[in-house]
C-alpha cells in the first residue's frame, strides 16, 4: 500500500495498522512481543497491562444495592433504569421506596381516596386526573361521604385543602398523652419491683 507522501506501507498481521515498510521487521517483533490484542473490543494493549484492561474495561461488576453481578457497559444503565433495589418514589404520595416494592404500594395507595372540592365526591388518587378531566363542578354524589370533613379543612375552591388550625395542637395533645402513659407504664414497673432479699 503506497501513502499519500509517496512511501510504501504494510498492514501489521498482529495489530492490523499501516506500519512504513522500511520499519515492519522492527515493528512486528516489538508488537508480537509487547502487544496483546483485546479478545472483547479489539483494542491493542500491553501484555503486562492484559488483567488491568480486562478488570478495568470488561469484567463485571457487582451492584451495591442488589448485589447481581452486572456487566460493566450496561452498569449505568442498570443502576438508573433497572436494578429492582433502586429508589423510585411513588407517584400518589411521593414516598421513596425500592423499585421492586413499588407495584404493591401504589396499588394500595392508588385506592386512597380525597374529596373533589369541586363536586364534593370521594375520589381514588389513581383516577384523580381523569376524574379533573371530567368533573363539572357540581354535586354528582348525594351520597354521604364515608368521613366527616370539618368545614376548617374544606377546600379553598381551587382543589387545594385548607389546613385544619386545630391539627397541629390535636396531634400534640395526642402525642403528649401517648409519651405520659408509655411512662407512666414504665415509673410503675419499675417501683413495683421488690427488693430482692440476700
Amino acid at each position: 500500500m503506497t501513502t499519500e507522501t509517496g512511501e510504501i506501507s504494510i498492514v501489521c498481521n498482529h495489530c492490523d495498522r499501516d506500519i512504513p515498510a522500511q520499519n515492519i521487521d522492527l515493528h512486528r517483533v516489538h508488537c508480537a512481543r509487547n502487544l496483546e490484542k483485546c479478545k472483547i473490543c479489539g483494542d491493542m494493549v500491553p501484555k503486562k497491562h492484559a488483567e488491568e484492561h480486562f478488570s478495568n474495561t470488561h469484567a463485571p461488576v457487582p451492584c451495591s444495592m442488589c448485589k447481581e453481578t452486572i456487566e460493566r457497559d450496561v452498569f449505568d444503565s442498570h443502576e438508573v433504569d433497572t436494578c429492582p433495589k433502586r429508589i423510585v418514589t411513588c407517584e400518589f404520595c411521593e414516598f421513596p421506596l425500592p423499585a421492586v416494592d413499588l407495584a404493591e404500594h401504589q396499588e394500595v395507595c392508588g385506592n386512597r381516596t380525597e374529596l373533589c372540592y369541586q363536586c364534593n365526591s370521594y375520589v381514588r388518587l389513581r383516577e384523580t386526573y381523569g376524574h379533573q378531566t371530567k368533573c363539572t363542578g357540581s354535586v354528582l354524589n348525594n351520597v354521604e361521604p364515608s368521613r366527616r370533613v370539618p368545614r376548617a379543612a374544606e377546600g379553598d375552591g381551587n382543589g387545594r385543602r385548607r389546613r385544619d388550625g386545630d391539627g397541629f395542637s390535636n396531634k400534640r395533645l395526642f402525642f403528649t398523652i401517648a409519651i405520659t402513659g408509655i411512662a407512666v407504664l414504665i415509673g410503675s414497673l419499675f417501683f413495683q419491683r421488690k427488693p430482692e432479699v440476700s
